[in-house]
């Protein structure tokens, strides 16, 4: 009787998984979400990128004078942040500080450079702090972790949580650079992106990509759609600083340097257009 029953109810099931399957035209071996699809098959219209890691300098916070925080340009990068979220792609964003204070200039100005790079992380935490007011304004739940604890204001980075909190759908903003001086905030996001398992870098600058000289000051210059990572070393392009881009080249993390102060740019860029320059193996 109990044979009966369990082979009766595997036919049963076995039906109504054949009545979803030609409900939504699949065949046995592809079957859609209602038909329990593999959580690793992507549709084609989908984002190319599930998990990104985006770069912004404190300067884009900055506005068009690159000092302070200029409210329009912290909506309008929020904005294009939404609009990425609301694609599902995980969002990490690791900011900045120039726009406030930069250590190297404080060391220029007789401040002793650990201490200057040190004021430069605080830094990145108020803009980290503008960025997520921005975001949740927005309707974006976003969480903040310093490498530099500061309870009152922020989590500590832990690995593990951030990881999470991606998982349940939230922004999460990297301040306090690495939490050590001498180290960029170009290095701290080469080394959150590998440490949290990101897909790509998202480098955002005011250019539409790499140039093989200043575009503001010499019309003339080429724009690259790609390199490899030893092509921007051998030609010395500013791409991030010899460490960050050594890691990235070590852990073979792509690097795309977009305009984000195009509209919809970001957006574009995780649906794979091809918008900015590629820097891969």
């Amino acid at each position: 009787m109990r044979t009966r029953r369990a082979v009766g109810g595997f036919i049963g099931w076995w039906r109504s998984r054949e009545a979803k399957q030609a409900r939504c035209g699949n065949s046995l071996t592809a079957v859609c979400a209602a038909c329990r699809k593999p959580p690793f098959m992507k549709s084609k219209a989908g984002p190319k990128y599930q998990r990104i890691l985006l770069k912004l300098s404190g300067e884009a916070l900055g506005g068009q004078t690159g000092t302070g925080i200029d409210a329009e340009s912290v909506t309008d990068m929020a904005r294009q942040i939404r609009e990425v979220r609301e694609l599902g792609v995980e969002v990490v964003v690791v900011i900045g500080g120039g726009n406030i204070f930069r250590g190297v200039q404080g060391s220029e100005r007789g401040i002793e450079r650990a201490t200057g790079d040190y004021m430069g992380m605080l830094a990145t935490v108020i803009n980290a702090l503008a960025l997520q007011d921005a975001l949740e304004k927005q309707g974006v739940a976003t969480r903040v972790q310093s490498a530099i604890t500061m309870h009152q204001v922020a989590e500590a980075f832990i690995r593990r949580r951030a990881v999470r909190h991606l998982e349940k759908g939230r922004v999460v903003i990297f301040g306090g650079g690495t939490g050590n001086p001498f180290f960029s905030t170009d290095t701290a996001a080469a080394l959150r992106a590998n440490e949290i398992g990101a897909e790509v870098i998202l480098k955002a600058t005011k250019v539409d990509g790499i140039y093989d000289a200043d575009p503001k000051k010499n019309p003339g210059a080429k724009r690259f759609t790609q390199l490899t990572y030893l092509e921007a070393l051998q030609k010395q392009l500013k791409v991030m600083d010899s460490t960050a881009f050594s890691l990235c080249m070590d852990n073979k993390m792509p690097i795309i340097v977009f305009d984000l102060f195009k509209a919809h740019n970001l957006r574009k860029v995780v649906m794979g257009e091809k918008v900015g320059t590629l820097v891969t193996t």
